[in-house]
């Protein structure tokens, strides 16, 4: 079944051609070294940018697939969660197409679609499984109990592990995306040095809170600067890095261990983490875990992963109609 997907949450318009976990065609229209000029994405821009690029990146797609429209068996979008305007802009133009092929709408939940792009380069993953979903708006650790079936078992109760990279990046300096500069310039961690909170959250036990982190960081790059005293960026750079990352799997190895899982995905934006993805990997090693990560180039927003979560929803009978609307907000485990 060929499905062709359209991706549209934030500041990437991607189009992509997916059979089952098999991806044809992905093609990616960014918008970094625009937002990079505002610190950050201006949601606005993001949905103008997304109305000019989307017709020709469907047409790229298709080109790329070696197809036409009239091949196209489904279309899928991602219709929750992210921002207003970018997302439907993606639902309009995938209602439109849908209707004029006379084929059926398959809508994706964003976050789904992260978790399935550890499908695409692993044949042997299947649930359940334990997710760690880490990203810019979204810290999650939940059991993935079948393809289209989620539950929440630990999530962040104010900013997202993402958000507070990006912030701490911000506040040290450095370009948009905040969060992959950090990784780069990051050396090495020095708690002496710069002495940093382990934030707990109080709401659950397999709950996450990255403010405190981030203020604790903003305060001390406040308080240098304001003393004339310098600052070693790339050491707290390193140092931020890793105590998000000592809260990520201290978290997801005892929700592993709690719950008896023995299979571990990590999805998401800050996925692409190098330290996360390191010191995860060795963690799982010495406790006998399987881990599965994606690929870089489909740890951020793309739309071969809302494809291949769209082939699981379709199966599962989850079809959309015309009066499908965007969502800004809205839980993975949503019925």
């Amino acid at each position: 079944m060929k499905i062709l997907s359209i991706e549209s949450s934030c500041d990437e318009t991607a189009v992509s051609v997916c059979e089952g976990r098999e991806i044809l065609s992905s093609v990616i229209a960014t918008q970094v070294a625009e937002h990079r000029i505002y610190g950050g994405v201006v949601p606005e821009i993001a949905s103008r940018r997304h109305t000019e690029a989307i017709s020709a990146v469907c047409e790229q797609a298709l080109a790329e697939a070696g197809i036409g429209y009239s091949d196209i068996e489904a279309v899928a979008v991602t219709f929750a969660p992210g921002l207003i305007g970018a997302l439907l802009v993606g639902v309009n133009f995938a209602k439109g197409l849908a209707m004029s092929l006379g084929v059926p709408l398959i809508p994706v939940h964003h976050l789904r679609s992260h978790i399935a792009a550890n499908y695409i380069d692993n044949p042997d993953l299947k649930p359940p499984f334990l997710c760690l979903l880490v990203s810019g708006g979204n810290t999650v650790i939940c059991e993935v109990t079948d393809y289209t079936k989620f539950s929440i078992i630990g999530q962040t109760c104010d900013d997202a592990a993402g958000e507070c990279f990006d912030k701490t990046a911000r506040a040290m300096g450095l370009s948009y995306p905040g969060g992959v500069m950090l990784d780069k310039i990051a050396t090495k961690a020095d708690v002496k040095t710069y002495p940093l909170p382990y934030p707990k959250a109080h709401s659950g036990e397999f709950d996450f809170s990255f403010s405190g982190l981030k203020t604790a960081v903003i305060n001390l790059i406040h308080n240098k600067t304001q003393k004339g005293e310098e600052l070693d960026v790339p050491v707290i750079a390193a140092t931020v890095r890793q105590k998000v990352c000592d809260m990520l799997i201290d978290k997801t190895m005892a929700a592993a261990e709690k719950f008896g899982y023995k299979t571990i995905a990590v999805a998401g934006g800050v996925s692409a983490n190098s330290e996360l993805r390191l010191r995860l990997e060795e963690e799982c090693r010495k406790k006998g875990i399987s881990l599965y990560r994606p690929e870089l180039k489909y740890c951020g927003d793309n739309a071969a992963m809302v494809g291949v979560q769209a082939y699981y929803e379709y199966l599962s009978g989850n079809i959309a109609d015309t009066s499908l609307n965007a969502t800004a907000t809205l839980p993975i485990d949503y019925r």
